[in-house]
């Protein structure tokens, strides 16, 4: 069962890693406010219609829990996807993606501090020894090329800070499909998002693209939208509600090692120390999932009882197919 889930945050982070090469060749052509909130105006219309067709017009109501759907939304997905844009402006997407390894570090702490909960020792060795290979893979071994990130690293820690309490915040959400959790929080960083796009084109920070900018970057766009944004996000959230947010963000350490193998495909050759730390991310992601499975299966012996599968979620692959 647990092979399975595991299946969902890595389709994610795969489809995460692939994505900041995508967007940084699309930022050549739309500005990064106006291409977020394109993308998420796209892809909040698509998430509403399979909603609609899935459970129904009932599931857009909020129940009661409007304002905390709406701080996850804002924090989550406006917070992190425009600081993630506007980071892609000042540094590479292999520098850049380094800090989306720290999430598991940041979504224990954040758990942490809103619930109370330590995290794991193991838990947390294994993310900081992931996130030395990931250290390994962008810098080549030197720690020289990390002072010189700048403002674009001032970014992605607010963005990694907001996508950890986004993430804690779904595993809240468990009585909740992950259809309806990311439809509803997509809603509202649509929303932020579009008024700060808003915003910045009245007083001339950017300006609102050409038509043929947009279509230009349709390709570009297209990927954003069916896989980073509907996809990846509803395959994220399921893989929280199965796994637990903890444990889920693990699978982080692999977005700068897929956007790494992106870049090889396109020509770059590298270090033999960027492979080392390559297969160091892998092999501790791996000794986490294995130390989390055996530690479920020996707390379930002294029950015999039969244990029934947990509240049926929806598919993002099956829905996406549809």
């Amino acid at each position: 069962m647990r092979s399975r889930a595991a299946a969902y945050p890595l389709l994610a982070v795969v489809g995460w890693g692939v994505m900041f090469p995508v967007l940084a060749s699309a930022l050549t052509r739309v500005d990064p406010l106006n291409l977020t909130t394109a993308r998420y105006l796209l892809a909040a219309a698509v998430l509403v219609g399979i909603l609609l067709l899935r459970e129904g017009a009932g599931a857009l109501r909020h129940g009661g829990r409007a304002v905390e759907v709406v701080v996850l939304g804002v924090v989550g997905f406006a917070g992190f996807n425009l600081l993630t844009n506007l980071a892609l402006e000042h540094a590479a997407p292999q520098q850049i993606s380094l800090f989306v390894a720290t999430t598991p570090v940041i979504t224990q702490l954040v758990r942490w501090v809103r619930d109370g909960v330590r995290p794991k020792p193991l838990l947390l060795a294994l993310s900081l020894v992931a996130l030395l290979g990931v250290g390994l893979v962008i810098t080549r071994g030197s720690l020289a090329g990390l002072g010189q990130f700048g403002l674009g690293g001032l970014m992605m820690i607010g963005a990694v800070l907001g996508w950890g309490i986004y993430t804690h915040g779904a595993s809240r959400f468990g009585d909740w499909s992950p259809l309806r959790f990311t439809t509803l929080t997509a809603l509202s960083g649509t929303a932020a998002m579009l008024a700060a796009s808003i915003g910045a084109d009245a007083v001339g920070w950017q300006h609102a693209p050409a038509a043929a900018d947009l279509v230009a970057v349709a390709p570009q766009l297209t990927y954003a939208v069916v896989v980073g944004a509907v996809i990846a996000v509803l395959a994220w959230n399921t893989g929280v509600q199965r796994l637990g947010s903890a444990n889920a963000a693990l699978f982080m350490n692999l977005v700068p090692v897929t956007t790494f193998a992106v870049q090889i495909a396109r020509g770059y050759r590298p270090d033999p120390v960027e492979l080392v730390g390559a297969a160091i991310t892998i092999a501790a992601l791996v000794a986490a999932n294995l130390a989390t499975r055996a530690r479920t299966r020996t707390s379930s012996l002294p029950q015999p009882t039969a244990v029934t599968d947990p509240t049926a979620v929806v598919d993002p692959v099956a829905v996406a197919a549809r």
